[in-house]
């Protein structure tokens, strides 16, 4: 696990059991993935800007989840719509939290 991560992990939270998300904005990820990296250190930006809660889940913590985001890692949601996947829009999703 790099730095990146490491910091991450103290500013956010991770979660294996999507039900147990209540996080606002959720990413799903991959370990090893650098785009995964690249959008948790976005996200932590960006919600610790607007006081917005945040979680990471490792999608290869289920079946259900390695089905549904497996190709597309990262993921974003916010209030459970998805927002983005591979690169994430910084603007968008500041605009999102702030409205």
């Amino acid at each position: 696990m790099n730095g990146d991560r490491a910091a991450h992990e103290r500013s956010g939270t991770e979660s294996s059991d999507p039900a147990e998300v209540t996080s606002r904005v959720v990413v799903y990820t991959r370990a090893g993935c650098h785009l995964c990296e690249d959008a948790c250190a976005l996200v932590e930006r960006v919600c610790s800007e607007t006081g917005t809660a945040w979680t990471a889940v490792d999608v290869n913590t289920s079946d259900a989840l390695r089905a549904a985001y497996s190709d597309s890692v990262p993921v974003v949601t916010v209030d459970g719509v998805q927002q983005g996947f591979w690169r994430i829009d910084e603007n968008r999703l500041r605009r999102l939290l702030t409205r």
